[in-house]
């Protein structure tokens, strides 16, 4: 089934992508691929006693290490109490280290700790292997239109500075 999915999206695209029953379908399959794309992590956070609050948490702190604990709020859009629970616990089993601010001492700057970069590196690669399969089935052009749809959900008035984050993630010409 999922072979005559992909084949006719490729090579004839469905002019009614808007109706009601197309949308439902995206909407079915972004939910089964959330939960089989957060079921590996899963399984390794329970082995540490962590939830996906943590994985995330790991992530972002992995992907932009000195943040303010100010900007991780922002990002996760959890209260102060509930990312206070899961700091306190990351930080005290060695996963996350918090520093001072240079410019200002009141501010707290996360860091993963190399065990902490180790737990971000087994959480992640079996997600890298799901997204290094699909792209590879879909094909340049369907990412491209992948990264679209996904931006094209996130709220407007966000968006242009989540993209710009991703822009400057980006490696130079010639890097992988």
């Amino acid at each position: 089934m999922s072979d005559v999915i992909f084949k006719d999206s490729k090579s004839n695209p469905n002019p009614l992508y808007l109706r009601d029953s197309e949308l439902v379908a995206g909407m079915e399959l972004l939910f089964f691929a959330y939960r089989d794309f957060t079921s590996d992590p899963d399984t390794i956070l329970r082995r540490y006693g962590f939830g996906r609050a943590h994985h995330r948490v790991i992530h972002f702190i992995g992907r932009r290490p000195g943040m303010a604990v100010a900007e991780l709020l922002a990002i996760l859009r959890i209260t102060k109490q509930s990312l206070s629970r899961v700091l306190k616990q990351l930080i005290n089993e060695g996963f996350v280290e918090q520093r001072q601010g240079l410019e200002d001492r009141r501010q707290r700057l996360l860091y993963l700790t190399a065990k902490g970069q180790t737990l971000q590196d087994e959480l992640s690669a079996p997600q890298k292997a799901r997204l290094a399969h699909a792209f590879r089935e879909a094909g340049p052009e369907a990412v491209a239109g992948y990264r679209r749809v996904l931006a094209g959900i996130i709220n407007e008035d966000e968006r242009a500075d989540i993209l710009r984050a991703f822009d400057q993630d980006k490696p130079a010409s010639g890097e992988s």
